[in-house]
C-alpha cells in the first residue's frame, strides 16, 4: 500500500506511531498508513508487540510453541573478548525513543561522538589512514592501509555503513571500513550518505549509487567490491538491484553482513532471538523505528528497502556473515538461500554466540580478524586485478 508521505523536518513531531505507550511501542499494522493533522500519510511503524514480531498467519498454520523463561549463559566456546561482547547487558534505555527530529539528532550526535573518540586508536593499531573527500557532491572517506598487497593495488572496496539508516554520520560510520582496510589490505571508500530525519529514502541509496558510478573512474567494476553490515548490508544488496535496474556495471563481489534485507518483520529469528540479541534487542525496537523513518511511508516490501523481495538472478558472488544470536539471522539465511536458488555463488558464515554484527565490535577479538580475513580471501578469489 502506498500513499503520499512527508519528510520529517526539523520542528515536526515524530508521528504518533513512533511513540511509547504503556512502556512499549504502539502495535500498528505493517501495511497501514496513519494520517497526520494535515491529512498527509505518515510512515506506519512496523507491526509488533515488542517481545514478538508479527507471525504471518494462514488458515491451518500449526500453533506456536511456548518456551519457558530461562537464563542464557555466555558461551565458553568463544574468545574472552567475544564473551565480554556477548555478556554485555541490554541497555536499560532500549525503549526510550526520541519523539522529535531534534531529539533524534541529539541522540545520533551523542553516539557518533563516542565512536569517533576511539577511531584514532583503531586506525593506529591497524595502520590505516583516513582522508575525507567529496565525490560528485557526496561526502565520503578513503581508508588506506599502510601496506597494500600487490594483488589489491588496482582494487577498491565501496563501504556503506550500518546504523539502521539513521546513525553513523561522518567519521563515526568508518569503523567497519577501517577494519576491512587494516585486516584485508584493501583501499576502502566509505560513503557518508544522507540520513533521516532530514533525508529519508531514497537519499541513502542515491548517494551510494552516485559514489558507485563515480568510482568506475577509479577502478574497473570487476575489480571493485561492495561491503556493509546491518543497514549497510541492506544497502549493499539494494545497490546491486539498482545497478541491475539502471543497467550499470555490477561489482565483482559483495559482502553484505547481517543485512536488513526484510523490514517487514518476516523471519524466524525475529521470534527466536528476541531479547537474546543484545544489540537490536527485538523487532519493533529502536532500529525498526529508525528504519521506518527511512522508509517514510513507502511499502516495506519494496525491494530497494527490503532486497529479499528483489530479483537476485545474476548477482555477483556474495559472502554473508551473521551469528547464532543475531536478530537478523533469518534475514541473512533467507538471502543466502535466495542467492543459491538463483545460481549465485554465495558463502554463509554463522558465528558462534554472536549477536548483531559481533565481529566488528572489538578489533582485538580473534573472531574479528578471522571474519575480515574470510571476507578478504573471498574478495581476492572473485575480484579482478
Amino acid at each position: 500500500m502506498r500513499g503520499r508521505s512527508h519528510v520529517l523536518n526539523a520542528g515536526s513531531p515524530i508521528p504518533r506511531q513512533f511513540q511509547l505507550k504503556g512502556g512499549i511501542l504502539m502495535n500498528t499494522s505493517v501495511k497501514s498508513l496513519f494520517r497526520d493533522a494535515a491529512g498527509l500519510a505518515t510512515p506506519a511503524l512496523l507491526s509488533f508487540v515488542v517481545l514478538a514480531a508479527p507471525i504471518a498467519s494462514a488458515q491451518g498454520t500449526p500453533p506456536g510453541r511456548e518456551v519457558p523463561a530461562r537464563m542464557l549463559p555466555v558461551p565458553t566456546t568463544v574468545s574472552p573478548q567475544m564473551q565480554k561482547i556477548i555478556g554485555t547487558p541490554i541497555n536499560p534505555n532500549w525503549k526510550v525513543i526520541p519523539q522529535t527530529p531534534e531529539e533524534w539528532k541529539a541522540q545520533v550526535a551523542k553516539a557518533a561522538a563516542a565512536v569517533v573518540k576511539g577511531l584514532p586508536a583503531l586506525r593506529d593499531a591497524l595502520k590505516v589512514s583516513i582522508e575525507p573527500m567529496t565525490i560528485d557532491g557526496v561526502k565520503a572517506f578513503m581508508l588506506t592501509p599502510a601496506v597494500i598487497p600487490p594483488q589489491n593495488r588496482n582494487r577498491l572496496l565501496i563501504h556503506v555503513h550500518g546504523g539502521c539508516y539513521v546513525n553513523g554520520p561522518g567519521e563515526s560510520g568508518t569503523s567497519e571500513a577501517t577494519m576491512m582496510a587494516g585486516f584485508g589490505g584493501f583501499k576502502v571508500l566509505s560513503v557518508d550518505y544522507r540520513m533521516p530525519p532530514d533525508h529519508p529514502f531514497p537519499a541513502a541509496l542515491d548517494d551510494a549509487m552516485t559514489v558507485w558510478k563515480a568510482a568506475q573512474k577509479m577502478a574497473p567494476a570487476k575489480n571493485m567490491g561492495i561491503i556493509g553490515s546491518s543497514a549497510g548490508g541492506g544497502l549493499t544488496l539494494a545497490m546491486v538491484l539498482k545497478a541491475k535496474m539502471d543497467k550499470l556495471p555490477l561489482p565483482g563481489a559483495i559482502a553484505p553482513g547481517t543485512p536488513m534485507s526484510d523490514l517487514s518483520g518476516a523471519g524466524d529469528s525475529f521470534q527466536t532471538n528476541a531479547m537474546v540479541d543484545n544489540v537490536l534487542i527485538a523487532y519493533g525496537a529502536s532500529c525498526d523505528v529508525r528504519a521506518a523513518m527511512y522508509a517514510n511511508g513507502r511499502d516495506l516490501k519494496d525491494p530497494l528497502l527490503s532486497p529479499i523481495y528483489g530479483d537476485m538472478a545474476d548477482f555477483p558472488p556474495t559472502i554473508l556473515n551473521t551469528g547464532t544470536r543475531d536478530l537478523l539471522l533469518s534475514n541473512t539465511v533467507r538471502v543466502h538461500r535466495k542467492l543459491r536458488q538463483a545460481g549465485v555463488v554465495a558463502d554463509l558464515h554463522v558465528h558462534e554466540g554472536q549477536a548483531h554484527g559481533g565481529w566488528y565490535r572489538d578489533y582485538t577479538a580473534p573472531e574479528s580478524k578471522d571474519t575480515f580475513g574470510e571476507i578478504a580471501r573471498f574478495f581476492d578469489k572473485h575480484l579482478g586485478q
